[in-house]
């Protein structure tokens, strides 16, 4: 690709910062009373959109997350690439070994496949619920309305004796012999997708990684393909968790593991239809995996069908792009994507004018008028 030089860029650029900061400040000028949007309040208040970044961006921090958000004035996928480009700066001082994450202190935990499950469905925040409608009266609330929420919940909130942790829901499928045995997999290297290309075939950790902080849409829209025809995986989300999930480390001096702190991370299993196995022959569940950064219900359960749709796809040959490890993998990560469409805004003057050369020398030769 040819680009040029763009006299007065330096003076240009600078400009469109400046702009763009007035833009994000100019409220200010208006009404004396506003504030900056604190750090704090967009960690709080738009949680789920600071768990987007966090989860895209392939780094938990939500603060600084919550920084993206302000200073890209709300674009998820600017504050995502800002994340991760600050994440690249950092060092890597050590690695968790797995982590179990039957050992999540849950906040949601549901199963669309049972209706009583070991340790009993928890419902926990969502909006799944309620009503789609606007809630107008959010328009002007008032300070003391607001800390009332809280107050008022905190007050009459019942009571609730909950254990530790719960048991996972496959668990009791797979003692039936109704799912794959976990096998060796366990104790495979994990992909580092941050350090090494995807160079196909690809193990299905590399896959999984990719997934994790893939963009959300692009997740959603390949699923969503999948369940509405261009495949076959028409899944049964067996459990669905939001939790904190214990992060466990090397102690620095007797190297024993020891718990440095926990992420908020949403994970989903799904059961697909069964197939024969490769060994006896029989008949058992298929399972998809979805786990991520942060509450995202959603790019959840599309990773665990895209997980389980990978799987057929590298076992039987793709038949549909979302079976395609090398169409979905290249394509669903949100910073690649968005570098590649917003390249297209540099200047491409030179093999622009070289196609309109050939098109008027094709024209000329084939009688046009000039």
């Amino acid at each position: 690709m040819s680009y040029v030089a763009i006299k007065g860029g330096g003076r240009a650029i600078a400009g469109a910062a400046a702009v763009t900061e007035y833009l994000r400040t100019e409220q200010g000028l208006d009404n004396p009373a506003a504030e900056p949007l604190a750090i704090d309040a967009i960690l709080h208040q738009l949680r789920h959109l600071v768990d987007r970044v966090v989860s895209e961006g392939g780094v938990y921090h939500p603060q600084f997350a919550a920084l993206a958000v302000k200073q890209s004035l709300g674009d998820t996928l600017e504050a995502a690439f800002a994340l991760r480009a600050w994440r690249s700066t950092r060092p890597r001082l050590s690695a968790t070994p797995p982590l179990d994450t039957s050992r999540m202190r849950l906040i949601r935990r549901i199963s669309s496949a049972f209706k009583d499950i070991p340790g009993g469905q928890m419902l926990g925040p969502t909006p799944d619920y309620a009503l789609r409608l606007l809630r107008l009266e959010l328009m002007d609330e008032s300070p003391e309305a607001f800390r009332a929420v809280a107050r008022d919940w905190l007050e009459n909130c019942p009571e609730a004796d909950l254990p530790d942790s719960f048991p996972k829901v496959l668990d009791a499928l797979r003692a039936e012999g109704l799912l794959p045995p976990l096998g060796a997999v366990r104790d495979e290297a994990p992909f580092d997708i941050t350090r090494e290309p995807l160079v196909f075939p690809v193990p299905r950790s590399a896959a999984l990684s990719t997934l994790a902080r893939a963009e959300t849409g692009a997740l959603l829209a390949i699923a969503y393909s999948n369940m509405r025809g261009y495949g076959d995986v028409h899944p049964t989300v067996a459990e669905l968790r939001v939790g904190y999930l214990p992060v466990l480390l090397p102690h620095p001096v007797t190297g024993e593991l020891t718990e440095a702190g926990e992420v908020l991370m949403t994970e989903c299993e799904v059961v697909a239809m069964f197939e024969a196995d490769d060994a006896g022959g029989k008949p058992m569940f298929t399972v998809g995996y979805g786990a991520c950064f942060g509450h995202n219900e959603v790019k959840a359960i599309a990773m665990a069908i895209l997980d389980r749709a990978l799987q057929k796809g590298m076992q039987d040959g793709p038949e549909n792009p979302s079976e395609d490890p090398e169409f979905v993998l290249l394509h669903v990560d949100g910073v690649d994507s968005m570098g590649f469409a917003s390249h297209y805004k540099m200047p491409h003057y030179v093999t622009f004018q070289s196609d309109l050369d050939r098109l008027r020398t094709t024209r000329q030769k084939s009688g046009e008028p000039a």
